[in-house]
């Protein structure tokens, strides 16, 4: 979108006035090209279109049409003109009130702005108000986010994406004032600028490694056999519901075994736990193998509930719930310990799981627990994080299009191969369409851990990842005790938490494979890039622990599994800084709590709030959640009455409940509300459809389309990285020492001892990592560990 050069004006340029930012607001002024002054023709797509200036206006003697006669895709839109002379001047971290008039026919129509980049220049910034089909003159106002670090001006207008018309009038743009008092320290000078952890006096009674938000604001956590096979030999599988307000916990019967299945919460609030733990391994055959089982979970009797069986098992699989409620999922072990190639669906209309003919197929082994996160077009962004060893072939990570069938590569991910536990988020807002992803290593090579991140932007046309600021270094315990982390050492098992003030909490990790437990936290600040050391967690959070955001804006972290087999029953809560500034903000009413896509909904609160947003309840494993996402609200105030707008666009907020929080100019949260954003029933009414962008239209990268049918991928038993010969199945001697550990059995069995692995019994005749020279069926026995 080119600057339009004014030229020869007929007449005298509508100026704005002190308050109004926008240059001739009402089109009385002609500019060139048919368009007004400071007004240019903008939009992308196949659509049939025109621009006019009519007279019949809301005031003064013109207003200005868009009208779309027919659309296959993109929009049209009447922008204020990219230029210096033009777009209004914004200040960093300020908010503006947009405003105008309008009539339309159509419900597709969307008040949009860009922004200037002082160094990259003008992009898309974001759609802040759906506006309501209206034969009369009607007005729209909005408030805009704060304006990001580098941004120096604004354009903005209306955009038409569906056939009808939309004409406006009277634009308005004017500061918001700043009534924001100085936040009130009400901790130690050291918490309110590094939060505060706090250990809960009564422990996790299951062994979970899934915990999944519920709607009710409890948290359901599954364990199954608990990575313990001799609760799985005894067929005793857990799951408990903890309650955060009275710190309570309910264990409840669980039918099969949870262990490392998928799991994410459907449209209704219920809970759809895909697959699971068939077997465990065993030394010198085969290894975990998954079923084809699936249940659901109602948190209003907290039982389960089996649904049809999956068309192949998925031990360790992905789950993506998509933007009409539907599910997809990816990858996983099978039945027989060969890696599952098949992607399974479950309609959210048909509440099942569809037959293998109905489900498109590329037949891609996509690895187990792969980060699938979906795009603002319904498309899958891939990553590259994922649990144990390699990444995928080529870059590492790719765009998945479900309907061409296709999978194109998309480059720059950093040592994809060293990317095992990684966390990969969505970044704050959903509408940015970026995505961070932090840390990691590889169980098999076993390495030390990485302090690598890595960003995309996604609304680039050929997107690709940068490289982001390392992650900041912590303590390591390396079997003698913490000492500070050096070189490039970082962490895998990472958690990554999106809170309600925008920002990032990263949080836990180790060092190894099942190892080593690092002791480090920070916020990652979106706007600026930077990561903030804070408090870190007192407990160790390594493999099978997990961390996510309660409803009272605290974060909860649970669990670690290292590779002697024990457990950490204890529970951490994190209180961030923003808890620790004084008085929340409260919501004291929210009118309607079912919501649709391109709706406005109105909340009372009892002070002012710079913003508002939809956060959706965690259900995270092994570093995993690729469904968390923060959706930005604007919002249009009247004192103490704000009406929040909501996206027209379900990919990107797929149906569900969510987390509402209102949040005042010092980052300081209210405690959520709980809201529904409709699914496919929603989408059936009159009501607008999805606003959709031209984003990655243009990836230059290899791509793949459906390969011949397969049943499986082979895939090793060791894929855990654990020697199966030694100890229980819950043990895991790595089938690779770190480095610096010598190849003798000495040196092996130091380690093992210094990580209290206790007496392990050699399993069969073979000993592969010659921990048991002696040959007496006892590793590291004292006959063993003098020997070279």
């Amino acid at each position: 979108m080119g600057a339009l050069t004014a030229g020869l004006l007929l007449t005298a340029p509508q100026p704005a006035s002190a308050a109004n930012l926008v240059k001739n607001p009402g089109f009385e002024t002609d500019g060139t090209d048919g368009m007004p002054y400071c007004w240019e023709k903008s939009g992308w797509g196949d659509n049939d279109f025109t621009f006019s200036t009519v007279a019949d206006a809301h005031s003064g003697s013109r207003a200005m049409k868009v009208e779309l006669t027919r659309r296959v895709d993109g929009d049209r839109k009447a922008l204020v003109t990219e230029s210096a002379d033009c777009a209004p001047v914004v200040t960093e971290g300020k908010q503006y009130d947009l405003g105008l008039w309008y009539r339309t026919t159509t419900p597709d129509a969307a008040v949009t702005v860009f922004r200037h980049d002082a160094t990259t220049g003008w992009q898309y910034w974001t759609d802040l108000k759906t506006l309501q089909t209206s034969a009369d003159w009607a007005e729209a106002s909005v408030r805009t986010p704060e304006v990001p670090a580098g941004t120096d001006r604004i354009a903005w207008g209306v955009s038409v994406y569906g056939t009808g018309s939309a004409t406006t009038d009277d634009y308005t743009m004017e500061q918001v004032a700043d009534p924001v008092p100085d936040p009130v320290c009400t901790g130690t000078a050291q918490e309110c600028a590094d939060g505060r952890w706090d250990v809960l006096p009564v422990q996790n009674p299951v062994r979970s490694m899934h915990s999944v938000v519920l709607d009710n604001g409890k948290v359901l956590l599954i364990a199954g056999s608990g990575n313990s096979e001799e609760m799985f030999e005894a067929g005793t599988f857990t799951s408990a519901v903890y309650d955060p307000e009275n710190g309570t916990y309910h264990q409840i019967p669980t039918p099969k075994d949870m262990f490392c299945a998928g799991h994410v919460q459907l449209s209704d609030g219920r809970v759809l736990v895909m697959s699971g733990n068939q077997a465990y391994p065993v030394a010198g055959g085969h290894g975990y193998e998954g079923f084809k089982e699936s249940y659901v979970f109602d948190p209003a009797t907290e039982t389960y509930s089996r649904t049809n069986d999956l068309n192949d098992g998925h031990w360790y699989p992905s789950a993506t719930e998509l933007g009409n409620g539907d599910v997809i999922s990816f990858g996983g072990l099978r039945e027989d310990s060969t890696g599952s190639v098949t992607a399974e669906r479950f309609s959210a209309a048909e509440q099942k799981w569809l037959p293998l003919w109905q489900v498109n197929q590329t037949w891609s082994y996509w690895g187990l627990y792969p980060s699938m996160i979906l795009m603002q077009d319904g498309r899958l962004f891939y990553s590259g994080s994922h649990v144990f060893g390699n990444g995928t072939p080529g870059t590492g990570s790719a765009v998945y299009d479900y309907d061409a069938g296709t999978v194109t590569a998309i480059p720059g991910l950093r040592n994809k191969d060293e990317r095992d536990q990684s966390a990969s988020v969505l970044l704050p807002p959903a509408q940015d369409q970026r995505v961070l992803t932090l840390g990691g290593g590889n169980i098999d090579s076993n390495p030390d851990a990485n302090r690598l991140t890595d960003i995309i932007d996604l609304k680039a046309a050929d997107p690709a990842y940068t490289a982001g600021p390392p992650l900041p270094q912590g303590t390591v315990d390396l079997g003698v005790g913490q000492v500070p982390e050096t070189g490039g050492q970082g962490k895998m098992y990472v958690s990554a938490v999106l809170l309600p003030d925008g920002k990032v909490l990263e949080t836990g990790g180790a060092l190894h494979n099942r190892a080593n437990p690092v002791f480090e936290s920070s916020l990652f600040d979106p706007a600026t890039s930077v990561f903030d050391p804070v408090a870190a967690d007192p407990e160790a959070r390594g493999y099978h622990s997990s961390a996510f955001l309660l409803p009272d804006g605290r974060v909860m972290a649970t669990g670690d599994n290292p590779g002697n087999g024990t457990w950490n029953h204890d529970v951490s809560i994190y209180t961030p800084p923003y808890l620790l500034k004084g008085p929340r903000p409260r919501i004291t009413s929210v009118i309607d709590k079912e919501w649709v896509y391109g709706d406005t909904q109105r909340i009372t609160v009892d002070r002012p709030v710079a913003k508002a947003e939809l956060i959706r309840p965690a259900a995270v494993t092994h570093s995993s959640d690729p469904n968390q996402r923060f959706v930005d609200l604007p919002l249009s105030v009247d004192g103490n009455n704000v009406d929040l707008n909501v996206t027209s666009n379900p990919d990107l907020a797929p149906p569900g409940w969510y987390m509402l929080f209102a949040v005042d100019a010092n980052g300081v949260p209210s405690v959520a509300e709980w809201v529904h954003l409709q699914g496919h029933s929603a989408l059936a009414r009159d009501t607008a459809s999805a606003h959709v962008h031209s984003f990655a239209d243009a990836p230059g990268g290899a791509v793949a389309k459906p390969g011949k049918r397969r049943t499986s991928q082979k895939v090793s038993p060791t894929v855990s990285g654990c020697d199966r010969h030694y100890g229980s199945a819950n043990v895991c001697v790595p089938t690779v020492f770190p480095r610096g550990v010598k190849k003798s059995a000495a040196a092996r069995c130091a380690w093992l001892d210094a990580h209290d692995y206790g007496r392990l019994e050699v399993n069969g005749g073979d000993d592969p990592l010659r921990l048991d020279p002696d040959g007496d069926g006892r590793a590291c026995g004292k006959g063993d560990v003098g020997r070279r």
